[in-house]
């Protein structure tokens, strides 16, 4: 039940639901004057949420900064990166393939010994491919060794990851690097330590925040922002949820 109301709960913290439910206030408010603070309601909000300075601005103060880089026993791999290409039935990579990329390069120039992947099917209704198992040929495809991927295809949220992830190690002394979205890595830390393990680093990918500017990032609205906004709204209510006790 906690898995469908995360579901659930993504859609309605979503800058583009507020968007259309102040839309719809507007147009379907009987009295005018709260019909014309609605349409200016919706106006600042599509304004604001669709700016991509102010959006990658807050970003920039969430995100994690790269570690002192140091060998490690596994590079844990968190998913949702890629998913099935059903044209030629092969994997296909998404908005966070860097995840999937920073980690191959860590294990060609042997920083991490082992990659361990960490993703089920975060499907709903729809019992689809394990991607995990997908990521995994497509290593042994390139020429890595099975002996060197490890594979964790039951976990569908964060905390499963490193729940299933950590007992597939089962090695307390281990030296492990988790590889993830720059945004993800302040709630995966809350939940490391909610969890008990501290002998963990961070490798962070795909910011969300920019290094620089130009023109239209302060004046013109980009829908991309709103993605960003997304992104960050659900992991703050990921945080706060760890930290009230709501698994």
């Amino acid at each position: 039940m906690s898995f469908i109301f995360s579901k659930l709960l993504v859609v309605a913290i979503r800058p583009l639901t507020w968007i259309i439910v102040l839309l719809l206030m507007a147009l379907f408010s009987k009295r005018m004057q709260c019909r014309k603070y609605y349409l200016i309601a919706t106006i600042c909000t599509l304004l604001f949420f669709t700016n991509q300075f102010i959006a990658s601005s807050v970003a920039k103060l969430y995100e994690a900064e790269y570690p002192a880089l140091k060998t490690y026993d596994y590079g844990i791999l968190l998913g949702g990166f890629s998913g099935k290409n059903l044209r030629n039935n092969e994997i296909e990579f998404h908005d966070s393939a860097d995840r999937f990329l920073q980690t191959y390069r860590l294990y060609k120039e042997g920083a991490i010994a082992k990659i361990l992947i960490s993703s089920g099917s975060a499907n709903l209704f729809v019992k689809g491919p394990k991607e995990a198992d997908d990521v995994a040929t497509y290593l042994r495809k390139t020429g890595v060794p099975d002996s060197a991927v490890l594979v964790e295809s039951n976990s569908r949220n964060t905390r499963e990851n490193l729940l299933y992830s950590f007992k597939l190690i089962n090695n307390k002394d281990a030296r492990i690097l988790i590889i993830t979205s720059a945004w993800h890595i302040p709630r995966t830390k809350l939940l490391l330590k909610e969890m008990g393990y501290s002998n963990v680093d961070f490798y962070p990918t795909n910011f969300l925040s920019n290094s620089d500017y130009q023109w239209n990032d302060y004046l013109i609205p980009d829908v991309q922002a709103l993605d960003k906004w997304t992104l960050l709204i659900k992991e703050w209510v990921g945080c706060i949820a760890i930290k009230i006790g709501v698994n």
